[in-house]
């Protein structure tokens, strides 16, 4: 096969009636998931909590594998040694939360905020691929299906195009849902980094959604609806270089954009619920409640004595003395690991994992 990618915009009409249809019923999804998440009184805790999922979703998409357990637990820095697929996940994190400063301080992506966001993810400065002998595989056969642009010098030709796509308004009027779709499709065509193309990928996808204003906090995650549908996901993409299929594309892509938004809706009325529960709980049994203890309950689904201490400003003793209460009556589960000991809100931990 000796397709080529070339330089965006291109030079094809890929939003059909079929396409524009699916646009209207995301768009509908995601402004309510806008004001939703504008609902919660503290917007740390939705970035804190689902980033969390994402990050672990994301990895799994790449055969990283963690529990959240495991995953919960590596978060509070209570053990010397964590796993590696933790650590992978934790740089996730670090890497979403890096883009999102970047987009809302400077309004932009540009190809360095993209190599800095890979280089916290991988832990390594390697930038593009200057070294030719990159291929894109099928995982079951191994057999070589895309050859990436393996000149140094293209490669860097095709990330600033890209850069300039998808900040330049002007180069195209395509709904930016499409063009996330197209940039997603652009960028894993490209692959321009050695390791973690896929994962910085679907960091880009949230952060164009954030950047063109149709989300305020990174709160969509893809990497659910690509996981669940991971060989189709992959078959797409491929049939865009194959046959110029983009309507099926663009369709798979939106309708994840629809689906996550209204899962992530639903999820965001349980963890609203169980707040208004808890709120109750701690206001009418204990004289120590307050609003920033019960957002610190959510803000993470396990916490410790120092991070309390930070969030509420009071000392070790008082909020040792908060916890152990709410651990003794039930409210949350108290565990110990070494000489430390962690405290879990159970009821946020069955939302986010169900």
């Amino acid at each position: 096969m000796n397709w080529k990618l070339n330089k965006l915009p291109f030079e094809v009409d890929v939003e059909t009636k079929l396409v524009l249809k699916r646009l209207t019923r995301a768009h509908r999804a995601l402004a309510e998931l806008k004001g939703v998440a504008q609902s919660i009184p503290r917007q740390d805790i939705l970035i804190n909590s689902l980033i969390l999922q994402e990050a672990k979703d994301s990895s799994e998409v790449e055969n990283i594998v963690t529990t959240h357990d495991e995953l919960y637990r590596s978060n509070l820095q209570l053990e010397k040694a964590i796993s590696p697929a933790a650590k992978e996940v934790q740089n996730y994190v670090s890497a979403l939360k890096r883009g999102f400063e970047l987009v809302k301080k400077n309004d932009v992506l540009t190809s360095n905020n993209i190599i800095e966001l890979q280089e916290v993810l991988e832990k390594n400065n390697a930038g593009f691929r200057k070294v030719p002998g990159t291929n894109l595989k099928n995982q079951r056969t191994g057999e070589v299906i895309y050859t990436p642009p393996q000149d140094g010098q293209e490669i860097i030709l095709l990330m600033n195009n890209l850069e300039q796509f998808i900040n330049d308004q002007s180069l195209t009027d395509y709904d930016p849902i499409t063009k996330m779709a197209i940039i997603h499709f652009q960028f894993e065509s490209i692959h321009p980094f050695y390791d973690g193309n896929g994962r910085t990928g679907r960091i880009i996808n949230i952060l164009f959604l954030v950047l063109n204003e149709l989300l305020e906090i990174p709160i969509l995650y893809l990497s659910r609806y690509i996981i669940k549908h991971k060989s189709e996901y992959y078959k797409h993409l491929q049939e865009i270089r194959n046959e110029e299929n983009w309507e099926s594309w663009l369709i798979f892509m939106i309708t994840g954009v629809e689906e996550i938004a209204n899962e992530t809706c639903d999820l965001i009325r349980e963890i609203k619920i169980q707040m208004s529960t808890m709120k109750n709980v701690l206001r009418t049994n204990y004289k120590f409640y307050s609003q920033d203890l019960l957002n610190h309950l959510f803000k993470q689904p396990y916490t410790k004595i120092e991070y309390l201490v930070t969030d509420l400003n009071v000392s070790r003793v008082t909020a040792s003395g908060y916890l152990n209460k709410l651990a003794k009556d039930g409210v949350l589960k108290k565990q110990k690991v070494g000489k430390s000991n962690y405290y879990i809100n159970e009821d946020l931990v069955r939302i986010l994992i169900n």
